[in-house]
């Protein structure tokens, strides 16, 4: 007797093979290393005391109040909408890191002709140092707007440079999103963490991306989970599947087991589509006329 054809034997291999992968590491893959970072290395003194302290669904204050580049006073939460929002804390007359931060976002930006700033996202730049002025503000958004290749009215309109003179409403914010700095007498100058935080559309942060060089992936991503998939398409969602975020370098890494399983998963869905064309195929023959077995009657023989 010709053994059976046991197509579910198949699907059953195929779960055993993805049972027995080995489980991918929360970054999916190895993070980051400090030496690879120097910007993450440990530090000493008063840098010591300059970190990220990742908050991540931490609330910003929404009622906290800033002057924007007019003067005018605004409430923090009212820029906050629909829009996923990219949150700088600079000092607009920093003389070298926080020009590279926001000369580092604004490079990246330059890249992602599809995801420009007033359209799809807002950015808001808080200065850290309460001396700040609107006229540094202003000085600040025309040098950035040089440098944005989708500079418009809708960008001005979508990028925020706000200061105030209350301390205690720069810590807050500060403080909600684990942003640490210090004041430096001896050299006038703040010395603070170099990244970028993504906020939520109703200002709860989503990632930190840290360093003074943002790679336009990274940047895209992370706008379209701050988004909750609201800005970006197909690619962006499967991308995210495919990239997984490592919280302790800031940056998003090639997520294998992630890949390996979603073969796995058209392997299944391959295979269902196989078997059931079979088991039709099979059935179909069995019902049709040319597929029944003619039974003949007894013979008889003559006497």
């Amino acid at each position: 007797m010709t053994a059976s054809f046991r197509p579910w034997s198949l699907v059953v291999a195929t779960l055993t093979l993805l049972a027995a992968a080995p489980a991918p590491l929360a970054s999916g893959q190895p993070s980051v290393t400090r030496t690879d970072r120097p910007e993450l290395a440990p530090r000493s003194g008063i840098l010591s005391k300059v970190k990220f302290e990742q908050k991540p669904g931490a609330q910003v204050p929404l009622d906290l109040r800033f002057r924007d580049e007019s003067g005018r006073v605004v409430r923090l939460g009212d820029l906050l909408g629909d829009k996923p929002v990219i949150l700088t804390l600079v000092y607009f007359d920093c003389p070298l890191l926080c020009n590279q931060i926001l000369d580092g976002l604004t490079r990246s930006l330059n890249v992602l002709d599809d995801y420009t700033v007033g359209s799809e996202f807002e950015i808001i730049s808080v200065s850290i140092n309460p001396k700040d002025v609107p006229e540094s503000a202003i000085a600040k958004e025309a040098a950035v707007m040089r440098a944005y290749h989708f500079a418009s009215e809708e960008a001005r309109d979508g990028w925020h440079f706000l200061t105030t003179d209350d301390s205690d409403t720069i810590d807050a914010l500060a403080d909600s999103v684990g942003f640490s700095y210090s004041f430096n007498p001896k050299t006038n100058l703040y010395a603070h963490a170099a990244g970028i935080i993504t906020l939520t559309p109703d200002g709860r942060v989503s990632r930190y991306v840290y360093g003074i060089s943002y790679p336009a992936r990274d940047l895209r991503l992370a706008l379209s989970e701050a988004s909750g998939g609201k800005i970006g398409g197909v690619v962006e969602q499967a991308l995210l599947l495919c990239y997984a975020y490592d919280p302790e370098s800031g940056t998003y890494s090639f997520a294998i087991m992630n890949v390996v399983r979603l073969l796995g998963v058209a392997t299944l869905v391959g295979l269902a589509w196989f078997i059931t064309a079979m088991l039709i195929r099979d059935r179909r023959r069995a019902m049709s006329p040319a597929g029944q077995i003619e039974k003949t009657p007894d013979a008889h023989l003559d006497r």
